[in-house]
């Protein structure tokens, strides 16, 4: 497994903080191997590390509330910092409380924790402001790249476009493998976690909602177009509706909704969003056949990956022309276009025209697959397989 230092440098300083470290992220990401990878380098420097999987049944038998796991950490505290970890720990029934004990004894908590009984974001309002949380999210392209190395395949820029970068399905052997894990991760995710948690009683509404919106990825919506189409369908839903079943779907981090940025009122628009999914192997297994969505699963990828950098992302409207993003980070603001290919004068007209009658104050940006550098003089063209090794624009 490979060493995800981007978020464990993050999450370094405050290794020996009295705040609760909490790991967040979608199912599957990754979040318990950080977790261990941050024990180990803990151990290495000669630290005491405990750790508890409450997704282990037996021990979840034995420490199956707040008093128990308390109890059961107390014999471990001494002189030393004790550094507690604690994976899924919301299976404990009165976790948080446990946690708020805890954390005012000599040991410095983790936890981990995404489930039907509670999902990653209801950590925040448990601990009521007594946190740090990190988001951890499927893994990037040179990730991707770097882990299948480690298994000693390859796993080219079109396979990421396509499968996306959740581990274990970079581990399968072949397409059906990946497409059987990716569904049962699917199905875990909305019909597990989200329809039980939530009891919702229109389940094939939902559901169908949830495939519309994740094969419909870099998109601009509303709630109401999202509301108007579904009844195209002979779907009755209503907006206020839609927006819950969107909610679920974010605080399970399955999507992100980007606002619109205008130029002209430097602000955003609530009011319309782009939706992008948190993998774009989400989009890859509701597609029959094989005619993967490669246009928009680029944008989707491009948009991760400049979360990944640490940028603030907006759509940007320029005079009813969209930009596919404004990334903003320390001051500086760029303009980013992505484009599967640009070699033909009407895709190339379409993607440059975007950027008419804009000054020099941003950095234009255009991304596309192409082997070709079509930078001109005030629009730089970073090819994707360039892109996709940066760290900043």
């Amino acid at each position: 497994m490979i060493i995800r230092t981007h978020y464990i440098d993050k999450i370094r300083p405050f290794f020996d903080s009295d705040l609760v470290k909490i790991i967040t992220g979608i199912r599957r990401c990754g979040k318990s191997v950080i977790m261990k990878q941050i024990m180990a380098e803990l151990e290495a420097s000669g630290k005491r590390c405990f750790f508890m999987d409450f997704d282990f049944r037996p021990t979840l038998r034995d420490v199956p509330d707040a008093d128990r796991l308390v109890d059961r950490v107390q014999q471990y505290i001494g002189d030393d910092k004790l550094y507690l970890f604690l994976d899924e720990v919301q299976n404990v029934q009165g976790w948080n409380e446990a946690c708020r004990s805890l954390r005012l004894l000599n040991c410095s908590i983790f936890i981990t924790g995404s489930n039907s009984r509670l999902l990653s974001r209801e950590f925040t309002r448990e601990l009521s402001g007594r946190y740090v949380s990190f988001q951890v999210k499927p893994f990037v392209y040179r990730e991707a790249a770097e882990y299948a190395a480690q298994l000693g395949r390859s796993y080219s820029i079109s396979d990421y476009l396509v499968w996306g970068g959740f581990p274990a399905a970079i581990e399968q052997n072949d397409i059906d493998a990946k497409k059987t894990y990716l569904n049962d991760l699917n199905n875990t995710i909305i019909y597990n976690d989200l329809e039980n948690r939530y009891n919702i009683r229109k389940k094939d509404v939902f559901e169908r909602i949830v495939d519309y919106v994740l094969i419909s990825n870099a998109r601009i919506f509303s709630a109401k177009s999202i509301s108007d189409y579904m009844q195209s369908q002979n779907v009755t839903i209503s907006v206020p509706t839609v927006i819950k079943f969107l909610e679920y779907l974010k605080e399970a981090y399955v999507i992100n909704d980007v606002h619109l940025y205008s130029a002209k009122a430097k602000s955003k628009l609530n009011y319309f969003y782009k939706l992008y999914d948190e993998d774009v192997s989400l989009n890859s297994i509701r597609v029959s056949g094989n005619r993967y969505d490669l246009t928009h699963n680029l944008e989707n990828i491009v948009y991760n990956e400049l979360l990944y950098m640490g940028y603030e992302v907006n759509v940007f409207n320029n005079k009813g022309k969209e930009i596919d993003f404004r990334a903003e980070r320390d001051g500086k603001v760029y303009l980013v276009q992505v484009a599967y290919s640009v070699t033909e004068d009407k895709a190339y007209d379409r993607e440059f025209s975007a950027f008419a009658d804009i000054d020099n104050t941003y950095k234009k940006i255009i991304i596309t697959n192409d082997e070709i550098d079509y930078s001109t003089s005030t629009v730089y063209h970073y090819k994707l397989k360039d892109f996709l090794e940066m760290d900043n624009l």
